[in-house]
């Protein structure tokens, strides 16, 4: 009789190796190696895929009819904004997100609302029972007659069950239950979501099904699982938010459909999660009047304008090295840009603790923000409040001086809609562009004259 052959696998990076060892090579992870029965791929034929009679070759991209994807809207407009636009049929998109924040709540509202425009839609949940789906589904009251709903784990009764319903969307909820009995290795691991994960692949794309996949998150943020899951799906999509606090985003990582700039704004509410039109409002409703170091910045989050508060707080340190920590804003931008104050203005911030953060949970990277950044660690630092009714938007450059940004008009008009009476901008930005009447705006060739526009002398 033939001995089985096994294999150890990293249950972090997919690592393999004939033996076990303590720490993996690969990503460095202890006690990660798990044995599996090594499976034996089968012999495939070198010819070409056929489709009836046509044989599929390799030709000139100039002869490719080209053809737009059409898409599904989800009658949710945050959620089609994610997407691009809608659900392109046949894709395969991974949501991920910290338990308890909101997916499978998520995922059950968009299967009712497709659901009730005659779009059949098939829920499979590894995690719940039918009646625990329907107790959800009733508490949030969600019905419909062309929502299925199943509680398996077993991927060839999946594929039975999409088969039978034949349904235009899947929701497989989640990733880490499913299983394929020829596999030996339990659910959940290396093995398990590649092969099941590249089996809701083939079905995506032979039978044109878009296939929304639930991931779970390791304790580092990351989804759990190989790497590989994220390049196989055609869009990851993360949900973000404290889970005691009642405000969701839903942003995308990848989308070979749309922009990864975009970004969903969800409220949690008793009858589930509710579409937040203007974020804009909600993150700076607690705002503080005549704080020292808060500042109002408008960045773009995609094609969107959002208007938040940046909150820095400057004081003496007390131990040998001073403290740089940020909060929704990258670390190494903050300690340049106090660079730049300290060298370009003057200011002696080399013995000071710098704690900075973005009120409402939200994470900023784009260079427009680095104005906003520069004021509030300003004003914290001489404890001179900024004008409450000032919003700054400009890219502080090493020389101190402030370069231009992107759809400027869009910001101002932002923030023109929500009350605020001046806005500083960069002095390459002026003209071009219509100003709304009502609103002052003022142009800074550099942060030293920003200061002095913001603070005075």
């Amino acid at each position: 009789m033939a001995k089985v052959k096994t294999k150890f696998v990293c249950q972090e990076c997919g690592y393999e190796s004939a033996k076990w060892m303590g720490k993996c090579p690969g990503c460095q992870s202890w006690n990660t190696l798990v044995e599996e029965k090594a499976v034996q791929e089968k012999q495939r034929s070198r010819s070409y895929v056929t489709s009836g009679t046509t044989v599929h070759k390799a030709q000139p991209i100039t002869k490719v009819v080209g053809e737009k994807e059409p898409r599904v809207s989800t009658t949710m407009p945050e959620l089609n904004r994610v997407l691009g636009g809608g659900i392109v049929p046949g894709s395969l998109v991974l949501v991920g997100g910290d338990p308890g924040i909101g997916k499978s709540t998520l995922l059950l509202q968009l299967s009712a609302k497709l659901a009730n425009t005659k779009e059949r839609v098939l829920y499979i949940s590894g995690e719940e029972s039918v009646k625990q789906t329907k107790l959800r589904a009733d508490r949030l009251e969600l019905t419909s007659e062309d929502l299925y709903v199943l509680a398996e784990t077993d991927v060839s009764l999946i594929e039975q069950a999409i088969d039978e319903v034949q349904p235009s969307l899947v929701i497989i909820d989640s990733i880490q239950t499913v299983y394929q009995e020829d596999i030996t290795s339990a659910p959940g691991s290396v093995a398990q979501v590649r092969e099941c994960t590249a089996t809701f692949m083939r079905i995506a794309k032979t039978r044109g099904t878009a296939v929304f996949i639930v991931g779970h998150v390791t304790k580092q943020g990351s989804i759990a699982g190989p790497k590989l899951l994220e390049h196989m799906v055609d869009s990851v999509l993360y949900f973000e938010g404290e889970r005691h606090h009642t405000y969701r985003i839903l942003r995308a990582v990848k989308n070979r459909f749309g922009s990864t700039n975009e970004m969903g704004i969800f409220e949690m509410k008793e009858l589930g999660l509710e579409e937040v039109l203007n974020p804009s409002e909600i993150f700076l409703e607690e705002r503080s009047q005549g704080a020292a170091g808060s500042v109002v910045v408008a960045s773009m989050e995609g094609t969107r304008p959002v208007l938040v508060e940046l909150q820095a707080l400057i004081s003496p340190m007390g131990f040998g090295n001073p403290r740089r920590m940020a909060t929704g804003l990258d670390h190494n931008r903050v300690s340049l840009i106090m660079a730049v104050l300290e060298k370009r203005v003057g200011m002696l911030l080399q013995n000071q603790d710098a704690y900075l953060k973005v009120a409402g949970g939200v994470k900023l990277d784009e260079p427009a923000i680095d104005l906003a950044i520069a004021l509030s660690i300003a004003s914290s630092f001489r404890n001179q409040p900024t004008e409450p009714m000032d919003v700054a938007i400009g890219e502080v450059g090493l020389t101190g001086e402030i370069r231009r940004v992107s759809r400027i008009e869009q910001r101002v008009n932002e923030a023109f809609k929500l009350g605020f009476k001046r806005v500083i901008i960069p002095e390459k930005n002026l003209g071009g562009w219509t100003v709304p009447d009502g609103i002052e705006v003022v142009g800074v060739p550099t942060l030293d004259k920003a200061l002095d526009v913001a603070l005075g002398r």
